[in-house]
């Protein structure tokens, strides 16, 4: 029998959540009739409350109890649930909650707790932190003569990861784009945000200089401020930083950086100023989004804008915006011999991304621009 009331518990970052979807959409697409309620995080509702794959969206309060969850959920009558995270606590919630059928994936000290338990997929690839020693005996001395590990394939990204769990209930686990809805056009919630007059050139260009796992995946904020300079000299453009409310200091930081004129007259920083609808809503008015391996690169990539991506402690084939291999993005890679380590803070130099120049990035953006 059909599933009839499904609840997916949904995952916990922004970044994640975009990239479960596609796994969202393959479920509905084999479900049209169940009722699909997502439960999620309070500071990502607004990403679910337009979403066709999803009917209902509850939520939880940061801090809130799983006994306070899974009461709320005892109410909702569901005859599955869909545990996307690997944490024991979203498999608790389901279980308190009285759910007959739990699926999620095999995890120690968890697996009691759901009916079906999916084994790892086939081709599953783990992001292995480095440690602060092996990256010194990478980097020490000319590197070994070893043969190279050979390219990691598409199905390597971790919307598979998503999609796999979705296919042990019968759904399709060919990808598709990740997909989210803006809540408001985008002229309209720039009116609200821009200074008065508005916008004066012909381009938006998004600056998003922060990372919230850490520093190791920013590129310097002094390479921001020289690509937007250049960004600026070539073509009639403007604009607008990107950010959240630990990003002020950073944005304006940027903006300190930049010539005077081009400061005062054709940057805004939106940094700490908008909601997740409201940044939903405002990265479409962007020509392309210069961003790091973040929450809003994975945003604005399923709004259909172009991101070009500096990358050094993370790899784009396992994390990269969009469907993997997207022509629509420039992912530009370190080839330093530590890279990726998947480190939230570098133990040497920094040189995956400072090696990575402003030259680079501005030939990517005048490329998406031309196209």
């Amino acid at each position: 029998m059909d599933p009839a009331r499904i609840l997916v518990r949904g995952v916990n970052w922004l970044g994640d959540a975009v990239m479960t979807t596609p796994a969202l959409l393959r479920l509905r697409e084999r479900f049209p009739a169940a009722h699909v309620s997502l439960l999620t995080p309070e500071k990502l509702s607004d990403l679910w409350r337009r979403h066709p794959a999803v009917d209902e969206v509850l939520t939880f309060a940061a801090g809130e109890s799983v006994f306070s969850v899974s009461r709320r959920l005892r109410q909702g009558g569901f005859t599955h649930a869909l545990v996307l995270p690997n944490s024991p606590r979203s498999a608790l919630e389901v279980f308190l909650a009285g759910i007959p059928y739990r699926i999620g994936y095999a995890r120690p000290w968890r697996n009691w707790l759901l009916t079906r338990r999916v084994a790892p997929r086939p081709g599953r690839v783990i992001m292995r932190k480095r440690t602060a020693a092996e990256i010194q005996r990478l980097l020490a001395g000319p590197p070994p003569k070893v043969t190279p590990e050979p390219p990691l394939p598409p199905e390597a990204h971790q919307i598979y990861e998503y999609l796999h769990l979705v296919a042990a209930l019968g759904a399709d686990s060919q990808p598709l784009a990740p997909l989210v809805q803006a809540p408001a056009p985008a002229d309209t919630v720039l009116a609200a945000l821009l200074p008065v007059g508005g916008r004066r050139a012909a381009v938006f260009i998004g600056l998003n200089p922060g990372a919230e796992y850490g520093p190791a995946k920013r590129w310097p904020v002094e390479s921001f401020a020289a690509a937007a300079n250049e960004l600026y000299r070539r073509l009639d453009c403007e604009f607008l930083i990107f950010g959240g409310p630990g990003d002020v200091a950073l944005a304006e930081q940027l903006r300190g950086l930049l010539p005077g004129p081009l400061a005062r007259g054709h940057v805004t920083s939106l940094a700490g100023k908008t909601r997740l609808g409201e940044l939903m809503s405002a990265l479409p008015a962007c020509r392309v989004l210069i961003t790091n391996d973040t929450g809003p690169m994975h945003l604005a990539a399923a709004l259909g804008v172009p991101v070009v991506v500096p990358f050094g402690s993370t790899s784009p084939e396992l994390t990269g915006p969009g469907r993997p291999g997207d022509p629509a993005h420039r992912l530009i890679k370190s080839d330093v011999p530590c890279a990726p380590c998947f480190l939230r803070e570098c133990p040497v130099d920094f040189r995956c991304l400072r090696g990575l120049s402003a030259e680079r990035v501005v030939a990517a953006v005048l490329e998406v621009v031309a196209s």
